[in-house]
């Protein structure tokens, strides 16, 4: 990787700080860590993902994907994340800002996931809290939408607390673990927010 890559990079897609959180692009150096947080919560993790390949915990499948991400990210189609604890640097869970439309959209989709141990302890939330300013204030986008399972109340919570808005309901939406699912669409808009931040919820202990 050339130094100007790597320089335009880390000015496009910063580490963005949580109160307990941090957030930052995906590194080669990252697989140990992130192999062991996906395998161990692989069961927790697959009702609500498209099927593992058979080869996904592998470091070559690992290191395709961070090249997925750096062209994406240098294509401005999405901008992908980890998460990490800010007392250990403990890898926790990912963020993706993902099929980022310009023109007279301004929109883009986000997805998430959170390992098995950590879940419910409002680390996702307060991860997505410092993301929301960098979508609307960075990338200057005007609306970020997310699809849910409606059995995945945890993802529910998670998108009630940090203000988004239920719009619909989307049949045969995307196809997860080898089956076809229904969504609900959430979405916030840029003028969503109030004077007080992204999100007016307070990051309990609660949600994902």
């Amino acid at each position: 990787m050339s130094p100007l890559r790597l320089l335009s990079r880390r000015e496009t897609a910063p580490r963005i700080d949580g109160d307990s959180v941090y957030l930052r692009f995906p590194e080669r150096r990252d697989y140990s860590i992130w192999a062991d947080v996906r395998g161990a919560s692989r069961g927790f993790l697959e009702p609500w993902e498209p099927t593992w390949p058979r080869n996904d915990l592998t470091k070559a499948a690992f290191h395709q994907r961070v090249n997925r991400y750096e062209q994406d990210f240098r294509e401005k189609r999405s901008v992908s994340f980890f998460l990490f604890l800010k007392k250990d640097d403990r890898l926790v869970g990912g963020l993706n800002i993902g099929n980022i439309r310009r023109a007279a959209a301004q929109t883009c989709m986000i997805g998430y996931w959170m390992s098995e141990e950590n879940a419910g302890k409002g680390l996702m939330l307060d991860g997505l809290n410092a993301a929301i300013p960098y979508i609307f204030d960075q990338l200057q986008l005007h609306r970020i939408e997310a699809a849910c399972i409606p059995d995945n109340k945890r993802s529910v919570r998670l998108l009630e607390k940090a203000n988004f808005r239920y719009e619909g309901y989307l049949r045969g939406y995307l196809k997860i673990n080898g089956m076809w699912r229904d969504h609900h669409l959430y979405a916030l808009l840029a003028s969503d927010r109030s004077a007080d931040g992204p999100s007016a919820t307070s990051q309990e202990n609660s949600g994902s």
